[in-house]
């Protein structure tokens, strides 16, 4: 028996992808184990998995450091009004800073915790390397669950910037802001890896490709059409990893219990704006729909709900998005590849990071549509439900892209890559560490190391 640690980033997202790997991964008969964060403690277990916590932060009171990351989503709401271009100077820069620094903290336990664990296998699901996962001497694994983006090409826009796939002028501005503002950040982080033994990251890179496996939970039918096709050796397309959730049964509603049901969600992190998630299920109560809506940690804050509406903090997603008719959404992967899996259209509405990328493409590849989050009247908000609902484009590229997803399950084949390299770890343990070069340069001839863009995920 194996023993696979998965490290994901301390958000439901990535976490919840790796919940969905390592189900498969006991299922086949093997051990499947999470290193998280002390902010997360007790998420992994609550699906039956052990845990093995690390510092990731200055060490805090337990309902301060629960609430850490709310209250800097929190704190960043005006600017999620703003271009990803604008966003550059303050939330951007700000997670970048911040992730630096998690992995400054995370090195002081995460060689203790690894020796606790004895991993035959390590799956790493962040923006940032962690240097004791990398020197442990295992195998280690890239799990990418953010767009595709996060691998740089000429021919696919910057990761977090929303351009679309042919806007090269808004590639070339957008990189040379974010390499401009990031800059001290990343030279931290280089001191940091020249202190670990590790070599320091050329301009933008805050990870690397792994030589053993990458794995992308990015689905087929809105892949990019790269200049230098990724090598089919080290990189997987796992057109999402779709959990195991409880079955959910659609309760009964005061009002218009016959019409179509809509799933309202923007995250764990999105429904700390309130105010937003209040003026949607106003308008929502004038439209002739049933709508579930997600509000976090923040149900508290709800006096009235109109009839035709349902609150809660939590719901199973992939056990909801099937019986819906239509997700709005803030463009988070685990949203955006579930409902291409299930084949139901979207309106994403995206705040930050990702969501920018992912509401671009599902627009321009006719899988639902993109709206402002904040910038749109009422009127408009229900004929973009209703188009989006009964647009026939829309529903016949969503039949196409669940079939083929559903017919390849992502996590199936996300574990069995993950054993087959367990099993190989003699030949696994003896590939080389190749220098760095400019991901310009790269082709499929040099497959092992591919810098990625210069931009990272969080929360």
């Amino acid at each position: 028996m194996k023993t696979i640690a998965f490290f994901p980033e301390a958000a439901f997202g990535p976490a919840l992808n790796s919940v969905g790997i390592a189900q498969q991964v006991e299922k086949l008969g093997h051990k499947a184990v999470f290193i998280c964060d002390k902010g997360f403690e007790g998420v992994f277990k609550g699906y039956g998995f052990e845990e093995f916590t690390v510092n990731m932060s200055e060490p805090m009171p337990p309902e301060e450091m629960a609430k850490y990351w709310v209250n800097f989503i929190n704190g960043h709401i005006p600017n999620f009004d703003k271009t990803p271009y604008e966003q550059i100077d303050n939330y951007i820069k700000d997670c970048y800073d911040a992730i630096v620094d998690t992995s400054i903290w995370a090195e002081k336990d995460l060689p203790s915790v690894l020796d606790k664990i004895k991993p035959d296998v390590i799956c790493i699901d962040n923006v940032i390397l962690f240097p004791a996962t990398k020197s442990y001497g295992k195998p280690w694994v890239r799990i990418i669950s953010c767009s595709e983006n996060e691998i740089p090409d000429e021919n696919i826009p910057p990761h977090l910037s929303g351009c679309e796939e042919n806007d090269k002028d808004g590639f070339k501005k957008f990189e040379d802001k974010f390499n401009q503002v990031v800059k001290p950040i990343h030279d931290k982080f280089n001191s940091f890896l020249k202190e670990c033994g590790e070599a320091e990251y050329p301009m933008g890179e805050f990870f690397e490709t792994s030589p053993y496996l990458n794995l992308l939970l990015y689905p087929e039918s809105v892949k990019f059409d790269r200049s230098k096709p990724l090598d089919d050796k080290l990189f997987h397309y796992l057109h999402g990893c779709v959990r195991k959730e409880e079955d959910y049964v659609v309760p009964e509603f005061k009002k218009n219990n016959d019409g179509k049901l809509i799933y309202l969600s923007f995250g764990s992190l999105g429904s700390g704006d309130i105010d937003l998630m209040k003026r949607l299920i106003s308008a929502l109560e004038k439209s002739p729909y049933r709508v579930l809506v997600n509000v976090g940690d923040y149900k508290e804050s709800y006096d009235e709900i109109p009839p035709n509406i349902l609150i809660d903090s939590w719901y199973p997603q992939p056990s909801v998005i099937p019986k819906c008719d239509l997700v709005i959404h803030h463009g988070g992967n685990n949203s955006f590849t579930e409902c291409l899996y299930f084949g139901v259209p979207a309106i994403i509405m995206p705040y930050v990071w990702d969501g920018q990328d992912n509401a671009t493409r599902v627009h321009e590849t006719k899988h639902g549509i993109k709206m402002h989050r904040s910038h749109w009247e009422e009127e408009e908000l229900l004929s973009n439900i209703e188009d989006t609902i009964n647009n026939s484009e829309i529903r016949q590229n969503l039949i196409k892209s669940a079939k083929l997803m559903q017919s390849d399950d992502g996590t199936a084949k996300a574990a069995s890559l993950i054993l087959k390299l367990a099993q190989t770890l003699p030949a696994a343990a003896a590939v080389a560490t190749v220098p760095h070069q400019d991901w310009k340069t790269l082709s499929t001839s040099r497959p092992d190391r591919m810098p990625l863009r210069q931009l990272l995920l969080v929360l």
